[in-house]
């Protein structure tokens, strides 16, 4: 069998729950993935056999997206790529939540299954946030469409939702506490996330950025550039960790039992949805970070205000639903 594996390069978590799902999936037989989107910063050990820059994220340096920036990334050119992608080549179609994959589909009348983090949201019953966002939702609902759908997320809401994709190394680490604070903000800048840190002298933060090559130190801080492997072991060690409200690096952290602060990306509505599902387990969410970080931060850190979470179904598990849900 030949499998067509579409990621959404717009984060670092499609392509590392893809990692994950790589020797599963080939057992089941040849598996090529297309890479779309200019965001992802992990160097992947996947064979990525196609790859476009897609519908990229761009932030403002205050924690918003950008949609001006992003706008410029729309054109006909994505029509052109989703005819030219040869997905008649492929016995099965799964997609990450990828436009072009979509539109190809759409366009060649080809079927797929969306699997992943979005495709929960196809459920009514799938938290969302109580911002009115009609674009949002419109994005969620329809942007990316398939044939048939399996989600995942923090519990299972319904019929075809399934727990998280736990990374092996950390289902299997022996979990310590060095004291630090792992933090992933991708929409700040260290310029400006740098000012909230300093005044929290009396911890250490290990900060994840695509601003340094290098390992950088900075007082209280150090700085690391974005590693899968590196950023694992951080968030193994740490006390908590302040990350903004996407899927993979929350669910990971509450498998962990680890304090978790979330700032979603603002006008982010899926970021915002994740948001209001992490504040019905208990989770501290906050809007940005601002002048009144420091009063949040401390009453954060001082709270016994970690989630557990645990898995009902393994990666291997899903991945047998997957392929029976495909294949019917």
């Amino acid at each position: 069998m030949k499998i067509f594996y579409a990621i959404q390069g717009t984060g670092n978590g499609h392509l590392s729950r893809a990692e994950q799902l790589y020797p599963y999936l080939q057992k089941y037989g040849e598996v090529d993935f297309f890479l779309s989107g200019s965001n992802a910063q992990l160097n992947s050990p996947i064979p990525i056999k196609y790859r476009s820059k897609g519908i990229s994220m761009q932030y403002k340096n205050t924690g918003g997206l950008d949609y001006s920036s992003i706008a410029k990334s729309i054109s006909y050119k994505l029509y052109k790529e989703a005819k030219a992608l040869p997905i008649d080549n492929y016995d099965l179609i799964i997609n990450d939540f990828e436009f072009i994959t979509s539109l190809s589909c759409s366009l060649k009348r080809k079927k797929s299954i969306q699997f992943g983090h979005q495709a929960s949201f196809q459920s009514k019953l799938t938290p969302r946030a109580k911002s009115i966002n009609p674009i949002g939702n419109l994005v969620l609902a329809h942007f990316v469409k398939s044939t048939s759908y399996l989600g995942l997320h923090f519990e299972s809401y319904d019929d075809h939702i399934y727990n998280p994709i736990i990374k092996d190394e950390i289902v299997s680490a022996n979990k310590v506490n060095d004291g630090h604070i792992s933090v992933y903000l991708p929409q700040y800048t260290i310029a400006y996330l740098t000012p909230f840190l300093h005044a929290q002298s009396q911890l250490h933060f290990e900060v994840f950025t695509k601003e340094v090559t290098q390992v950088t130190i900075s007082k209280n801080i150090t700085y690391f550039p974005i590693s899968n492997t590196v950023f694992t072991n951080s968030l193994i060690r740490c006390l908590g960790i302040i990350t903004a409200g996407g899927f993979e690096t929350p669910a990971e952290a509450m498998y962990l039992n680890k304090k978790l602060l979330s700032i979603p990306i603002l006008n982010h509505f899926e970021q915002e949805c994740n948001a209001e599902a992490m504040k019905k387990l208990g989770i501290k969410v906050l809007k940005k970070i601002d002048n009144n970080f420091g009063n949040h931060f401390t009453h954060w850190i001082n709270q016994d205000n970690s989630v557990k979470i645990s898995l009902t179904h393994s990666t291997q598990d899903i991945v047998e639903i997957l392929m029976n849900n495909a294949l019917k």
